[in-house]
């Protein structure tokens, strides 16, 4: 996942603006700090290899 010029601050406007939420004001620095820690965690995830005989479960299984 290539995050190059991603803006997380424009991501969250843009979705709010699609989901017709009212961010207020006070909130959005707090919405925008949690996605970026979200992104964060999301590009470790992405960057860890998988060996191409790995198959995705088509039920998950505890």
């Amino acid at each position: 996942m290539r995050t190059e010029g991603f803006d997380v601050g424009e991501y969250v406007d843009q979705m709010a603006l699609l989901l017709d939420l009212q961010l207020r004001n006070e909130y959005r620095d707090g919405v925008v700090a949690n996605f970026e820690r979200i992104s964060a965690i999301a590009n470790l995830v992405n960057e860890f290899p998988l060996a191409e005989e790995i198959e995705a479960a088509p039920i998950f299984e505890p």
